[in-house]
């Protein structure tokens, strides 16, 4: 259907990232799993999956070329190619970089604001 279909990840740029991530592990009881990585499993009527969340260095180019940018989202979209194909018939400004890899594909977008997002579709297992 070429939609979102929910939120994939949650990014934070921080000073210190390993400081921060420890703030909310300590405060707010989030749990780092394998890698050190922080996610939320979940399930719902159609499906199951997580939601990552992770801080980066105040000067990661992940978030885009603007460095104002605090926060970026990841969100899970059930057809990544028809998504994309929509998107550009509506002149959006679409980032031409695209990755692939054994859990995903992912591009990136910037809304009308000048937020960077990150679309990833999963891969079925």
């Amino acid at each position: 259907m070429a939609r979102v279909t929910g939120v994939g990840g949650v990014f934070l740029r921080a000073n210190d990232p390993k400081a921060l991530k420890a703030w909310y592990v300590e405060h707010l009881g989030f749990h780092p799993g394998e890698h050190g990585v922080i996610a939320f499993q979940w399930k719902d009527e159609a499906a199951s999956g997580l939601t990552t969340w992770s801080t980066f260095p105040q000067n990661t180019d992940y978030f885009g070329g603007d460095n104002t940018q605090a926060v970026m989202v990841n969100y899970r979209v059930d057809d990544l190619d028809a998504l994309l194909q929509k998107l550009t018939e509506a002149d959006a400004n679409l980032k031409p970089k695209r990755e692939d890899y054994s859990y995903g594909k992912f591009a990136w977008i910037t809304d009308p604001e000048g937020n960077r997002l990150e679309l990833w579709q999963p891969l079925a297992h």
